[in-house]
């Protein structure tokens, strides 16, 4: 019988296991890069028609929309590369961003607020 344990702890070595990354999990990103485009588009649907149908007010409110969307977009598009690259690496890191879409809905919620303020005191 051998004295040493039975479990014992080597010289920091890791072992390399193959992570397995489903198929589902690249649609998963595509499907969500998909929704966030599909939101940007009724966005800038809203932006046009308050400034092709609306007053001065109207204009700048949709000034405000259009750059909200156009940063929606570009968030969208710089967060789908960025979990692409790390489900083809296979990474066990979350593929989640909780501060950039609380970033974009306070940056909505202050085209919006912005947008009552003009209406109600340009009056």
């Amino acid at each position: 019988m051998s004295t040493q344990p039975l479990l014992q702890r080597t010289a920091q070595k890791r072992i390399a296991l193959p992570v397995r990354v489903e198929p589902k999990v690249s649609f998963a990103n595509e499907r969500t890069f998909l929704s966030w485009l599909h939101f940007t588009v009724v966005l800038g649907g809203l932006a046009v028609g308050l400034l092709n149908f609306g007053d001065r007010v109207s204009k700048i409110s949709a000034g405000m929309f259009s750059f909200v969307a156009m940063g929606i977009m570009v968030y969208a598009l710089y967060t789908y590369h960025w979990r692409a690259i790390q489900i083809r690496r296979g990474s066990r890191e979350p593929y989640d961003d909780r501060l950039g879409p609380t970033i974009l809905c306070l940056a909505l919620l202050g085209a919006v607020i912005i947008n009552f303020v003009m209406r109600f005191t340009s009056g």
